[in-house]
């Protein structure tokens, strides 16, 4: 699926060859590497295999978070099935409110497809950035019981997190 999305100064596009180089500077990193489900070390065959499955994927969308230069600065992923939303950005890039503007454009976006649940997040108790990007985009938790996933290198806890009413993109400026 070739999806752009462009909105508060980012560009939201599928993965390219050209990103080869930046997913490993993205993914190899201890942090993402305990956060998500990522090989490591990350390094250029893992991003290789990466950009293959978020290629083939007909149930997930995988984005690049880019600006005006095109160089990507992390991702966001809308399973296509059930709402699911994740987002990371690379740790050089942090400090500039990508993650927040690009789950608030993705959110936006997924609320226009037909039939699509509510969008929600899953974050784990302790990922304080997660959980203040989720915030300022007006994700609340619910209160549910936490999903328990064995990823085989560790257990998660994630708490699932949605929000009410339409999130549309604001701009800077």
């Amino acid at each position: 699926m070739q999806i752009r999305l462009e909105g508060d100064g980012l560009v939201l596009r599928p993965w390219a060859v050209h990103d080869l180089p930046q997913l490993v500077v993205i993914f190899d990193h201890p942090e993402m590497a305990h956060r998500l489900p990522v090989a490591t070390p990350f390094d250029r065959a893992a991003a290789e295999a990466y950009l293959a499955k978020a290629r083939a994927s007909r149930d997930r969308l995988y984005l690049a978070v880019t600006d005006a230069d095109d160089l990507a600065r992390g991702e966001v992923m809308l399973n296509l099935v059930t709402g699911g939303i994740g987002y990371a950005v690379g740790p050089p890039y942090r400090g500039e409110r990508l993650a927040a503007r690009a789950l608030r454009l993705l959110t936006a976006y997924a609320d226009s497809i037909p039939g699509l649940p509510t969008t929600y997040l899953e974050i784990e108790a302790d990922n304080t950035g997660s959980m203040a990007t989720a915030r300022a985009v007006g994700y609340r938790p619910t209160g549910d019981e936490p999903v328990v996933v064995d990823e085989g290198r560790r257990r998660l806890v994630l708490h699932r997190w949605e929000r009410g009413g339409s999130v549309t993109p604001c701009t800077r400026s």
